[in-house]
């Protein structure tokens, strides 16, 4: 609870500094507006519904091309653990289009697919599916040799131990590679958004260019507020208890 309270009384206080800087009129209104005219905007677009069409329209292109990068990348990890010939290629490459910023896939993806949701799909895969990759191959190298050994004893052979043994052992470095997929992917889908306008549904990313395009700082500042929320919320809520319930059944918490 102390805690809480710290982080609430650390963000009350820099909005009142903002604030104050703004009556200060140390810069012009026009490249930062007031904290209240950024809240009055999210209040707006919230009550007339573009903020939550455009966050679900985001969410919902998010979850399917952050799932089926983790889907695609899971087994390619795998293969690149087990095989030395997986993991010169495939591995490499992994290691190298990991480094590749998001915004990179963008003009690719609109060469490729065109102004469409088959673009947006793309980009969010290409920035999911190398860090499950890599993540699943640091995650099975790091699981002590003497796991599949004891398993090989009890009987366990082949594809068994990779199920049973491996794949369970390296799940805290898989989930730690989730993370970090997911914020790949955020970026990459925000990115593409900016970019990439499709009619059929307009994104966080699209109401962050509009804003930029027609000035409207609050608008611009306000959904750089709730994307950071957003992220917060997903490690939060979905990855941090996991995280912490992994590391502690298999005993690596720090």
């Amino acid at each position: 609870m102390k805690r809480r309270l710290k982080a609430l009384l650390f963000f009350v206080v820099a909005l009142a500094v903002w604030e104050a800087l703004f009556r200060a009129k140390l810069w012009s209104p026009v490249l930062v507006p007031s904290p209240f005219s950024v809240g009055r905007y999210l209040y707006e677009a919230a009550l007339d519904g573009t903020l939550w069409d455009a966050t679900v329209v985001t969410l919902r292109r998010l979850a399917l091309g952050y799932v089926s990068g983790i889907v695609l990348g899971l087994p390619l990890g795998l293969l690149t653990a087990r095989f030395r010939a997986v993991r010169d290629t495939l591995g490499l490459v992994a290691l190298g289009l990991q480094t590749l910023p998001s915004v990179c896939w963008v003009p690719l993806a609109l060469l490729w697919f065109g102004q469409t949701e088959t673009a947006m799909f793309f980009v969010v895969v290409m920035g999911t599916i190398w860090s499950m990759i890599i993540a699943t191959d640091n995650g099975v190298h790091n699981v002590p040799p003497i796991y599949a050994r004891a398993a090989r004893t009890m009987g366990s052979s082949g594809l068994d131990v990779w199920l049973r043994v491996m794949l369970p052992a390296s799940l805290p470095f898989i989930v730690s590679g989730m993370k970090q997929g997911w914020a790949f992917a955020w970026r990459s889908l925000m990115a593409a958004e900016i970019y990439v306008t499709i009619l059929s549904g307009f994104g966080l990313g699209n109401l962050l260019h509009y804003g930029r395009e027609l000035n409207a700082m609050e608008q611009v500042i306000g959904i750089m507020f709730v994307i950071i929320l957003i992220g917060l919320l997903a490690d939060k809520i979905l990855f941090s208890p996991w995280e912490r319930f992994l590391h502690r059944r298999w005993g690596t918490e720090q």
